[in-house]
């Protein structure tokens, strides 16, 4: 990889956009739209497709295999896992578009684990982990620990992505931080 550019580009990729932040690296075999915006320090891996529509935020980690199609946001600090897949049209058909695409969002400092599948029109929350091989149908909440097919919550995690432990409808982070359950959520206290 090289270039004289803030950014690393393999020589072996195909990237259009010019709306690369500094300290990233795009790794070989991948193709990136004219459209596409990719924040500072972020890594992407081989063997990726980012659209024209797609928006990616500050330090995220896009591993290989992964296609990022039209209407997907990808905040801050968001982690994407070897071959996840994402999906943006609800009813697809060959050589039929629809007027928009379902738009997905992966808040700050979400983890999807490798080969989960995201429908369109969810909304990943903040600082939540997607087990691997994980389908999610439906929007999940901040702090939520989901796996399973259909993804169901099975805990919830810190910031950092550590299981919390609970008593009663509170729980706990390793830091200290506690939250109360507020129907299917958690906040913070």
């Amino acid at each position: 990889m090289s270039n004289s550019k803030p950014y690393q580009i393999h020589k072996l990729s195909d990237v259009q956009t010019t709306k690369i932040g500094e300290n990233t690296s795009i790794w070989q075999y991948s193709v990136i739209l004219k459209g596409a915006v990719i924040g500072t320090n972020c890594n992407i891996n081989c063997h990726c497709f980012i659209e024209n529509d797609v928006v990616i935020g500050n330090n995220v980690t896009i591993k290989s295999g992964v296609y990022l199609w039209d209407g997907l946001r990808i905040d801050d600090n968001a982690f994407i896992g070897p071959n996840v897949t994402f999906t943006n049209d609800t009813y697809p058909r060959s050589k039929r578009y629809p007027k928009s695409f379902n738009e997905i969002r992966i808040s700050q400092g979400a983890s999807i684990g490798a080969n989960a599948t995201i429908l369109g029109g969810v909304i990943i929350g903040k600082f939540a982990l997607i087990g691997a091989g994980s389908l999610i149908v439906k929007s999940i909440p901040d702090h939520a620990l989901v796996y399973g097919n259909p993804a169901k919550i099975k805990g919830w995690v810190d910031k950092n992505g550590a299981k919390m432990k609970n008593i009663g409808t509170e729980w706990f982070s390793e830091s200290g931080i506690k939250f109360k359950e507020v129907g299917e959520n958690i906040v913070e206290i």
